[in-house]
C-alpha cells in the first residue's frame, strides 16, 4: 500500500500541541494522505512548509504562496517526480479548506470545493466535465464503474443534495446514521462530476459535511486509508449481474463506522477485489510454474514472493516497489524482476496502452494472485 511516513511527523503536533496546532496537524496530515488516492506523493519542501504553518511562523496563505513560487522555477519543475507538483499544490489547498469551518451544501458549493482544490493545477478546476468517463479499476480487475452521463450531471447532483437536505436523522441509531451517510457519499461519488479529482473532492466535501452535522471528525482514516476509501467507493457502485456481482457497501460502512463510531475495523484493500461464482475455480486451475518466459532471465521463487507481496494491497510504481523491497538499482530491478514477471503473466501494467504513462504502476494478475 502506498505509504506516507512523513505525515507521521504531524503526530507530535496532534497529540502534544496546542488546540490550534492540533487542528492544523490534522488538516495537513489529511491533505498529504489524500494524495495517495491518485498515487501521488508530496515533496520534502511541502512537509517543511506545512510545519512552518503549524508552528505559526507563516499563515496558510503564505504557505500556498511558497508552494506556488517553488514551482515557478523551471529547474524545480523538471527535478520534481511526476505528479509531485500537483500533490504539493493540492495538499496546500486542502489544508486551507480543512482549516476553515464553512460549507455551501449545494451544486455551486461542490463545484467551489473542486475549484479551490485544483486551482493552479487543472484548467477545468471547478467545471463539470463535458465528456463521459470510464476508468480501469484495480479492485475490479480492470473493469469500470458506470458513471452518470455528463448531460445529467447538474440535475443529478442537485437532486441528491436536495434529498439529503430533507433527510431527518432524529431518532436514528448511530448504526442507522452511518448506513445512510454511506449511501449518500457513495451516490455522490458515483456521479463523478469532474474530469479529474473526484475522490479528493468527495473526501473534503464529506469531511466538511460531517462537521456541519456536528461530528467531531478526526481525519486520520482519510490520511492513512485514502486508497481504501476510494476502492470502497468503487465497490459500493459496481454491479455486474452477468457475473453475479452486486453492489457492496460493506467496505465503505467499515470505513465510516471506524471514522464515526470508533470501531477498529480491518481496512484491507485486497479483501475488496471482486470475485464471482463464475470466477470460482478459475484461479485454482492456473499453474504459474508451467509458463514459459520468452525472456533471457527467469524469475525465481525468491524474486516472486517479495514482488507479489509488495503488490498484494494496491498497485505500485517502480520507485515504491523498489523501496518496499529494499532494492536500489533500477535497471537491475526492471531487468530481473519487472520484465520477467510481466512476461510470465504474474503482473500487469495499470496503463498497458501507454507504457511511459507518468503514473504507471504495476498490479497483480489473476495468475499472480493465485500464486500469492
Amino acid at each position: 500500500m502506498l505509504s506516507y511516513p512523513e505525515s507521521d511527523e504531524f503526530d507530535a503536533y496532534i497529540s502534544q500541541g496546542e488546540p490550534l496546532q492540533r487542528a492544523k496537524g490534522y488538516a495537513w496530515k489529511t491533505a498529504i494522505g489524500l494524495q495517495a488516492v491518485d498515487g501521488l506523493q508530496t515533496s520534502e519542501y511541502l512537509l517543511q512548509t506545512a510545519k512552518s504553518h503549524i508552528e505559526g511562523d507563516i499563515t496558510i496563505d503564505e504557505a500556498q504562496t511558497r508552494i506556488r513560487s517553488y514551482y515557478e522555477s523551471r529547474e524545480q519543475r523538471l527535478a520534481a517526480a511526476p505528479g509531485t507538483e500537483e500533490a504539493d499544490k493540492v495538499a496546500a489547498n486542502i489544508a486551507q479548506i480543512l482549516n476553515e469551518d464553512t460549507l455551501s451544501f449545494s451544486v455551486s458549493g461542490l463545484l467551489a470545493v473542486h475549484r479551490r482544490l485544483f486551482r493552479g493545477v487543472f484548467n477545468h478546476a471547478g467545471k463539470l466535465r463535458t465528456v463521459n468517463l470510464t476508468k480501469k479499476e484495480w479492485v475490479l480487475r480492470g473493469d469500470t464503474v458506470r458513471y452518470v452521463s455528463y448531460v445529467d450531471l447538474e440535475p443529478t447532483i442537485s437532486y441528491d443534495l436536495s434529498q439529503e437536505k430533507k433527510y431527518v436523522y432524529a431518532g436514528l441509531s448511530q448504526a442507522q446514521i452511518v448506513a445512510h451517510l454511506v449511501q449518500f457519499v457513495a451516490n455522490l461519488w458515483q456521479i463523478h462530476p469532474f474530469r479529474e479529482g473526484n475522490t479528493r473532492t468527495t473526501a473534503v466535501f464529506t469531511i466538511l459535511y460531517l462537521r456541519s452535522l456536528g461530528f467531531e471528525v478526526e481525519n486520520d482514516l482519510f490520511a492513512a486509508h485514502s486508497w481504501y476509501f476510494r476502492n470502497a467507493l468503487v465497490r459500493a457502485n459496481y454491479q455486474n449481474v452477468a457475473k453475479g456481482i452486486e453492489r457492496d457497501t460493506s467496505f465503505l460502512e467499515k470505513f465510516f463506522r471506524s471514522l464515526l463510531m470508533g470501531e477498529a475495523n480491518e481496512l484491507k484493500n485486497r479483501y475488496m477485489l471482486v470475485s464471482s461464482p463464475l470466477m470460482a475455480g478459475e484461479e485454482d486451475e492456473l499453474q504459474p510454474e508451467a509458463a514459459q518466459v520468452p525472456h533471457k532471465y527467469r524469475i525465481s521463487t525468491a524474486q516472486v514472493a517479495p514482488l507479489l507481496q509488495a503488490l498484494a494491497e494496491s498497485p505500485l510504481g517502480v520507485k515504491a516497489l523498489m523501496e518496499h523491497m529494499g532494492l536500489r538499482h533500477r535497471v537491475h530491478f526492471l531487468t530481473h524482476y519487472i520484465t520477467p514477471a510481466l512476461q510470465d503473466g504474474l503482473i500487469e501494467q495499470l496503463y498497458p496502452e501507454s507504457p511511459r504513462h507518468p503514473r504507471q504502476k504495476y498490479c497483480l494478475t489473476d495468475k499472480g494472485r493465485a500464486m500469492l
